[in-house]
């Protein structure tokens, strides 16, 4: 049986952040609903007296002034009334969408900054999705229960307007239509938060469909797409994910309509009794036919603002169920410590010492550890080379270091200090580094290099360009660092080559001018000799710094200080180039297999 899951958030608490949040961004939003909603009640009171007060002017034989005065009057006053409303909806738009992109900047925010093991977490990725969703556009909840809320005064005002006009009928009359309204609420609030109970159903479809379209429609997986002619297959997922979503929807649609037909058998049980209360009223009492035109609209408009009441807080239930999803996304717990965390020591402008003490690493739902016992002290100034195979735990070990993991079993130390006492993004402010899956953001040279838009030292943008060998290329490009880099957002934006990117890389990194170096195999697409050359060109641009190299050739990292064999999870081997060779142990066996690899590969292609 599917769990049921409840929100931990209910309406009235909701309705408290929205006014929380509107208050510290757009105060002026609130008063304007509130307006709106008074200038909206009084236009269709205007609209239901304006027929009886001329027909009471007709039945008592008004001059023609009189009766021309009072259409006058009233049609100035809708007027107004029109013009004031269209003015205030016009700036509560306003107000609505600031505070719905406040919101989306919320969630993006979460995502840019949270613990990096949430990345890693199913539950948060569906999670961020529906949250996106609820702040994607202007029908949904974080702008729309402005709407809702306003509506709901709106008819608080027509009710008691209403109410005081109706206040000499009979009270079955209240009666008939307060309890079928009723009825009509609960019935409609019971299935309401049906949608949210089955989320899930509706999340993984739209999950799978969204990653065929982004790669179907992504320049990386184009040439692989025609290529092995993946299309049949994707077309075939996207079929059966739309077969999923459309049996979600179905059903969605089938308790809906229930309601429907629910409300419209209620609607038809209170109009009937109104009605006929009404005309056994004006045959026995002999009512004018101006009372009887406003008893008459006025009974079949109080119904609406019943209704419209009831059915308002059933829609503002909804809206908190999806508010919900937003602020259980912006509540997600953290596993690292932020701004609750201690700054770092003023002194680490300089290579700082880092150790590892028996530390142990297992992913989330892995059987077994990836690292498993790491002893290790990374000493300050030192070139330190992380090597093995694919698989042996190099990248692992650098998320440990780099404190974007914490480990299972152990402590990472920083001069001596547990990494997780620091405010975390003051951590990361050590390191400088080039991973592997590197991303270059669609924007101009010079704020790829700066990461930044504003306050951007060109000069120094410049240094490391030319230190990365980058200079010529940028140079020659039509507005030098000014120019665009990718083609998804600007026309005339210019496409890098590999090694163009990857030296636009160590210039971003050169800039950044943190005290520990890391390079995670970012050249693993060239060949060893250009990797190598790369490692030692970047190796004499960082002085006395702290590095890191990660490499599963072995070749590429030969300069280093020190070099670290990895193998299944553990330190097997370590020292020099040298000393490891000397050891003829895995270090020197594996060397060997590349060199002859690599020895062939020249003489097969005649080098």
């Amino acid at each position: 049986m599917e769990e049921k899951k409840k929100s931990p958030y209910n309406m009235w608490q909701n309705t408290g952040f929205m006014l929380s949040t509107a208050w510290r961004s757009c105060p002026s939003v609130i008063f304007l609903c509130i307006a709106l909603a008074v200038v909206t009640a009084a236009q269709t009171v205007a609209e239901l007296l304006i027929a009886p007060a001329v027909i009471a002017r007709v039945e008592e034989a008004a001059p023609l002034e009189s009766l021309l005065l009072t259409i006058a009057g009233f049609s100035l006053a809708l007027l107004l009334l029109s013009g004031l409303k269209r003015y205030l909806d016009t700036n509560t738009l306003f107000g609505r969408v600031h505070i719905r992109m406040k919101l989306a900047r919320s969630v993006g925010l979460k995502i840019s900054r949270t613990s990096y093991p949430n990345l890693m977490d199913a539950r948060f990725n569906d999670m961020e999705s529906k949250a996106f969703h609820a702040c994607g556009n202007n029908e949904e909840a974080t702008e729309q229960i402005w709407t809702t809320w306003t509506t709901i005064l709106t008819n608080l005002l027509g009710f008691a307007a209403y109410l005081a006009i109706l206040s000499g009928l009979h009270p079955l009359l209240f009666c008939v239509i307060a309890v079928t309204a009723a009825v009509g609420y609960f019935v409609d609030k019971k299935v309401s938060g049906w949608g949210y109970r089955h989320r899930e159903e509706a999340a993984r479809p739209i999950k799978e469909m969204y990653y065929i379209r982004q790669t179907a429609t992504g320049r990386p997986h184009a040439k692989d797409i025609r290529m092995f002619g993946l299309g049949p297959w994707m077309n075939e997922v996207w079929r059966k994910s739309m077969s999923l979503f459309r049996a979600f929807l179905r059903r969605r649609e089938s308790v809906y309509l229930w309601i429907n037909l629910t409300d419209l058998l209620l609607t038809l049980i209170r109009n009937g009794v109104a009605y006929a209360y009404l005309l056994w009223l004006t045959l026995t009492t002999g009512m004018s036919a101006a009372e009887f035109l406003l008893y008459f609209t006025a009974a079949s408009g109080f119904t609406q603002w019943v209704t419209g009441i009831l059915d308002m807080f059933n829609q503002l239930h909804r809206e908190s169920l999806d508010l919900s999803m937003v602020r259980e996304f912006l509540d997600y717990p953290e596993s690292f410590r932020f701004e609750d965390g201690d700054p770092l020591p003023r002194d680490l402008s300089t290579p700082c010492e880092i150790r590892l003490e028996n530390v142990s690493f297992r992913y989330p739902k892995a059987e077994k550890d990836t690292l498993q016992h790491i002893n290790l002290t990374i000493r300050p100034g030192e070139k330190l080379a992380i090597v093995g195979l694919n698989g042996a735990g190099k990248t692992t070990l650098v998320r440990l270091v780099c404190g974007f993991l914490d480990p299972t079993e152990g402590r990472v130390l920083l001069n001596g200090e547990d990494i997780r006492r620091y405010d975390r993004r003051a951590y990361y402010e050590l390191f400088s580094a080039v991973f592997q899956d590197f991303s270059v953001l669609e924007a101009s040279v010079a704020e790829n290099v700066a990461q930044r838009v504003e306050g951007i030292d060109t000069g120094r943008v410049m240094a490391c360009l030319d230190q990365a060998g980058l200079t010529e290329k940028v140079m020659a490009l039509p507005k030098g660092v000014a120019t665009a880099i990718g083609r998804q957002v600007f026309e005339d934006g210019v496409e890098l080559s590999g090694g163009q990117t990857q030296r636009l890389m160590l210039a971003r990194a050169l800039y950044k001018d943190g005290p520990i170096l890391v390079l995670d195999e970012p050249t693993a697409a060239l060949d060893p000799i250009a990797e190598e050359d790369i490692y030692r060109k970047y190796s004499g641009m960082t002085g006395g710094k702290t590095s890191l190299f990660i490499s599963h050739r072995l070749a590429s990292t030969r300069f280093c200080d020190r070099i670290l064999f990895l193998e299944q999870g553990r330190i097997a081997e370590e020292g020099t180039h040298n000393e490891l060779l000397a050891l003829g142990g895995g270090y020197a066996n594996l060397f060997d297999v590349q060199s002859q690899y690599y020895r062939e590969g020249g003489e097969n292609h005649g080098e």
